[in-house]
């Protein structure tokens, strides 16, 4: 996959549904009955990159109060989705120590790497930072896949789509736009900022909700990269 070439293509079918009010708002968001959980592997950013998110999203919160932003806690990127989110999943439901040690076999087998952080892209629902790859991340991701395939463990990896990019969802839609040309200009305006690169020295394993909430999650096992 090219990633720049997908970002783009997103962005300019999204950016031209929210222009004309055709987005999508999430109204799960501030629910307290969403019983939806799983579990994930996730990537944080470090702090120097949170920090420039956090500028983006300060202006854009001056413009549109009233929708979500990510607070740097929740900031993450999914390395892979090994149970996806569905109402009533609980922990005591499966073996975490299984899980632990099938993931450290495959990640006992690579070395960290790095992401950048460059530009925004859009879907109908959320704004996200475009994160770009190297091929260390994919390989992971098809390491962890085969390991999976091959094991009996829960799991419903690529069952809702096969990830394959490095975003970041900070904005999420969950009221009406009141100043939604102010939005898409500042958007346009963060469209290629450089946020930063990180290296990538750890991964975390969490029992998680929907929107990786800080108060709903649980880190169950960090991994560390050679």
């Amino acid at each position: 996959m090219n990633l720049a070439e997908h970002y783009h293509k997103l962005y300019t079918e999204s950016i031209a549904k929210i222009a004309a009010g055709n987005y999508e708002t999430d109204h799960l968001i501030d629910s307290d009955t969403d019983q939806r959980f799983g579990i994930t592997l996730v990537i944080r950013p470090d702090t120097a990159t949170k920090y420039k998110i956090q500028q983006f999203l300060t202006e854009a919160k001056a413009i549109e109060p009233d929708q979500y932003y990510y607070q740097n806690a929740d900031i993450h990127i999914t390395l892979m989705s090994i149970i996806s989110c569905y109402d009533g999943f609980d922990l005591k439901d499966i073996n975490v120590q299984d899980y632990i040690q099938l993931i450290q076999q495959v990640l006992g087998k690579h070395k960290s790497f790095k992401i950048q952080f460059k530009g925004l892209t859009a879907s109908p629902s959320c704004i996200l930072i475009q994160g770009f790859l190297t091929d260390t991340l994919n390989e992971i991701r098809d390491d962890l896949r085969a390991a999976f395939k091959n094991s009996e463990l829960q799991q419903s990896i690529d069952k809702r789509y096969a990830i394959q990019t490095a975003h970041a969802t900070v904005i999420r839609f969950r009221s009406e736009l009141e100043n939604k040309n102010a939005l898409v200009q500042l958007i346009e305006k963060y469209r290629d900022f450089d946020f930063g690169t990180f290296q990538v020295k750890q991964i975390e394993l969490v029992y998680n909700d929907w929107y990786q909430r800080e108060k709903y999650v649980k880190k169950l096992h960090q991994f560390s990269l050679s």
